[in-house]
């Protein structure tokens, strides 16, 4: 049945990543449409993740960023879609990279790194700038059920040269990198809710207590890997401005959760600051610490 469902879909996919751009966006306007005015795709974990989190926020305001978010969200997805055809000189255009010199730095002075990002703007596209960093791009993610659609996501995120890695073989990677002597940037998304059985820290994340990811900074101090975060910005539709932040260049010298915060407090700052490009569908606030 697995595999049934991919062959069906798999054309659809590809018919959709050829569009014209112009078309691209009116259908995808159209998939808005479904998944939030006739569907209403997750709409009540939307809800109240604005109303939790932004309460300073009138009910017509949330309502607003509601009606933003998925529209962006929409644009997204199929924008990873969008991928599987697009061009190195489209992707160029329309994915633009602030400051790679700061990245260049490292890969220089010999020193992996890890790369945190946060499920903000365009956190699919991020892995288009693999080419450009001068490491071995390696990108830790959830392995999906359906082995076929785990396969295709997986080609549509390598064409770049990106490697995926599954959450369980990060450790065993970095480990074997690190006797090998090959110099890498792994790329973990550190923002959502942590498994119960892998909680370990907790902070206030946009006003509210929650558990916290810290498998980055762990990995950091284990391995000795400085530790830089990206922040992706909408500038238009289609298009991404990405900047490099460092947060930790020696993370043995910093206080256990002190890097966690660091980055989680930026992450914070780009939400507040243009919420509706943020992914307001996961149940982020799920764990609350009373």
């Amino acid at each position: 049945m697995q595999f049934l469902v991919y062959i069906l879909a798999f054309p659809l996919l590809w018919l959709i990543s050829i569009l014209p751009f112009r078309l691209f966006y009116l259908f995808s306007d159209f998939v808005y449409f479904l998944v939030y005015r006739v569907i209403g795709y997750r709409k009540k974990v939307v809800r109240e993740n604005l109303a939790l989190t932004l309460p300073h926020l009138s009910d017509a305001e949330r309502k607003q960023i509601e009606k933003k978010f998925y529209k962006h969200m929409c644009d997204m997805f199929l924008e990873m879609i969008k991928t599987m055809s697009i061009s190195p000189e489209e992707m160029e255009k329309r994915f633009h990279v602030t400051n790679i010199d700061l990245v260049l730095d490292y890969a220089k002075k010999g020193k992996s790194v890890i790369l945190v990002a946060s499920h903000y703007a365009s956190y699919e596209w991020l892995l288009t700038i693999n080419p450009k960093i001068g490491f071995k791009g390696i990108a830790v993610y959830k392995k999906l059920a359906n082995p076929y659609f785990d396969k295709l996501i997986r080609n549509i995120r390598s064409k770049y040269n990106t490697e995926m890695i599954e959450t369980r073989k990060a450790i065993p990677t970095m480990a074997q990198n690190q006797r090998d002597g090959i110099l890498s940037m792994y790329g973990l998304a550190s923002d959502q809710s942590p498994k119960l059985d892998r909680i370990f820290h907790s902070m206030k994340f946009l006003g509210i207590e929650v558990p916290v990811h810290t498998g980055a900074e762990m990995l950091a101090k284990k391995y000795d890997l400085s530790v830089i975060m990206v922040k992706v910005k909408k500038v238009a539709r289609g298009y991404y401005e990405a900047t490099f932040l460092p947060i930790a260049d020696n993370p043995k010298e910093f206080n256990d959760f002190e890097i966690t915060e660091r980055y989680l407090n930026e992450v914070e700052k780009q939400i507040l600051e243009t919420p509706e490009f943020y992914l307001w569908t996961h149940k982020r606030w799920k764990h609350r610490v009373k």
